[in-house]
């Protein structure tokens, strides 16, 4: 979800106050000032409150606008707009954040209070209150998120074809080749390596900020969002993983075996670690692309790019279809200026960031959508994703600005992955992109675990690196080394050939040069699927869990609708249980519904030897 959260920073000045060093006194006329003011009062706290958030908010549209004209037309002129409009944010909560500290000790209303802690935490890039150092921090952010965006491999530096993001994924995606993958792999890595020491001066500049709001890190900061205390929420994320490790293990098995199978036993060994180029995707995160060489003997596989090619959609048709799935639930059209003003394909005369992304310009009706699309089942799920922030923005534009967000971060991209689940081979007949529903076999459930529990481990990977980058246990000497730790330890992948401190592979996945926070897709793909059983019941449906697609639910839609309007305004438990009468988060609902596949695998990974 694009919206780069509010960068805060509060500094409480003390004078030191000396005699005869150089230092100065109050007078006693200033202290009878002083002592004549009154108090602070609730009131007071509400009154800042109701007056900062058209101030902000004023900024915060200000801000998109640049970050969008920046990320659909990439120039060093739209860098420099970009980070000066988010430089401003910063300046503006900087200063108001100080006054704010006055009222730190009085009992609010919890409205008001709610406010100010939201104020608070909203951040994502906390800039430090000096303004030369705030002005840096935003131009490195600025330009880091350039250099991916500008990222090509070009393998023949005497002017031979360049190749960007969406063609060397594609390469990945499509190709069998062992060496072609590798090239492919290797040639996107070499964007990162000259963020390396942005990046470094990043960490430190954003911990600044963040140790001036009272935390120890940006680390700390993200982890305290979640409505609990952030040594909590390390634990609870914990939890939540040893629940869905055994599925993904198995899995991993498998896989492992069928692309032993397909390049040799001599480049796939078992026991150890896959090989990260081989999995169909730039950062081993998806497998889904690999399904032609692990579905299952006499399966039938949806061949869903296939069946877009031959109704002859387009991006724009394939939007459309996504569209009238929310239009089925009882949700309303998107505005006009949706489809006016969102980048559905690359532009063919400039530089952007493809990476799909939704926007809500105004906080009120101006959204869209950027993405390259091309005409695949991949994209056409993407859209339905993206869609799915686009409503919960629009569902929560009655709040207030402080209010106009998801539940937490993790329910924003749950609501969309939430919709793709009800992207079932009958929905797709239902809407015309299939001509029939294929047999139900076990095919089908292994390609959704590709997608959906190849990425769990994945998920949990790319913060708990930063946490140990901004915590300090990782020094920038160890930052490509200890990203392959983690790689190896929770998704069991290792990198085809030798990486070293001269590389910087964190930098070559979109979220960490733009720093957007990673545990939010964890917790999405844990809270989507406890989602999908509850609205499944709310539809009526009985049967596989699996197979349930709440399209055409009216009933499902007005319980979707009524957990989406309250935005921010209460703590996460509290908008779960509206959703789902459940106050906690809980995987046994992608058990539940990956149940026959897991019976499945374990019976074919009988006599291997799993793990890593």
């Amino acid at each position: 979800m694009k919206r780069i959260a509010i960068a805060i920073a509060v500094v409480v000045v003390a004078a030191a106050c000396q005699n005869g060093t150089g230092g100065m006194q109050p007078s006693a006329n200033t202290a009878d000032v002083q002592a004549a003011k009154p108090a602070d009062t609730a009131e007071d706290a509400r009154k800042f409150v109701d007056a900062l958030e058209p101030e902000l908010l004023d900024l915060w549209i200000a801000r998109e606008r640049t970050d969008w004209v920046k990320s659909t037309f990439i120039t060093d002129d739209t860098d420099i707009l970009s980070a000066r409009a988010n430089e401003a944010v910063m300046e503006l909560v900087a200063r108001k954040a100080k006054e704010a500290v006055r009222f730190k000790d009085l009992a609010l209303p919890p409205d008001v209070s709610r406010k100010l802690e939201l104020l608070r935490l909203s951040l994502d890039v906390p800039a430090p209150s000096d303004a030369a150092k705030r002005k840096t921090l935003a131009e490195i952010a600025a330009g880091m998120s350039s250099v991916y965006g500008k990222g090509k491999f070009c393998k023949d530096a005497k002017g031979g074809k360049c190749m960007d993001l969406t063609e060397l994924s594609r390469v990945l995606a499509k190709s069998r080749n062992y060496d072609e993958l590798l090239d492919a792999w290797k040639g996107w890595r070499t964007i990162s390596p000259p963020m390396r020491p942005d990046y470094e001066r990043f960490v430190a500049l954003a911990n600044e900020g963040a140790r001036e709001l009272g935390f120890n890190d940006v680390g700390d900061l993200w982890k305290a969002r979640y409505d609990m205390p952030s040594e909590a929420f390390g634990a609870e994320v914990d939890r939540l993983w040893r629940q869905v490790r055994p599925l993904y293990e198995q899995l991993h098995c498998y896989v492992r075996g069928r692309l032993a199978e397909r390049y040799g036993a001599d480049k796939v060994k078992d026991g150890e670690p896959i090989p990260a180029h081989l999995l169909g995707n730039m950062w081993s995160q998806e497998w889904s692309n690999i399904r032609d060489i692990v579905s299952p003997p006499g399966s039938t596989p949806i061949n869903i790019d296939k069946a877009l090619a031959s109704k002859k959609l387009d991006p724009v048709g394939m939007v459309r279809a996504g569209e009238a799935f929310y239009v089925s639930l009882g949700l309303p059209a998107l505005p006009k200026t949706f489809f006016e003003r969102s980048m559905f394909v690359r532009p063919r005369d400039r530089d952007v960031v493809c990476h799909a992304s939704a926007w809500d310009i105004d906080w009120k009706d101006d959204l869209r959508i950027k993405m390259c699309i091309e005409v695949t089942g991949e994209d056409f799920t993407t859209i339905h994703h993206e869609l799915g922030h686009n409503y919960y923005q629009r569902a929560y534009e009655a709040e207030p600005p402080l209010y106009a967000s998801g539940a937490n971060d993790g329910f924003h991209e749950a609501l969309g992955d939430l919709m793709a689940l009800s992207v079932t081979p009958s929905y797709l007949v239902k809407v015309g992109i299939l001509d029939k529903e294929p047999p139900d076999n076990i095919g089908v459930l292994l390609d959704r675990a590709l997608d959906k529990v190849a990425f769990l481990p994945f998920g949990v990977m790319i913060d708990r690196w930063r946490f140990d980058v901004f915590s300090g246990k990782t020094l920038p000497d160890k930052y490509n080394a200890h990203w392959w730790e983690l790689i190896r330890e929770l998704q069991g992948v290792a990198p085809p050939v030798p990486r070293s401190e001269a590389d910087f592979d964190p930098g070559a996945k979109y979220h960490v040069p733009a720093n957007v926070p990673y545990t939010r897709y964890f917790l999405a793909a844990i809270l989507q699927f406890q989602m999908h059983r509850a609205l499944c019941k709310v539809a009526g449906y009985e049967g596989p869990l699996h197979k349930c697609s709440i399209y055409g639910s009216k009933e499902a839609g007005a319980r979707l609708a009524q957990m989406m309007a309250l935005g921010q305004s209460k703590p996460w438990p509290e908008a779960l249980k509206v959703l789902t009468g459940e106050d906690k988060m809980d995987a046994t609902a992608i058990l539940d519904y990956f149940k026959p596949l897991m019976t499945w695998l374990e019976e074919q990974n009988k006599g291997k030897k799993c793990g890593w």
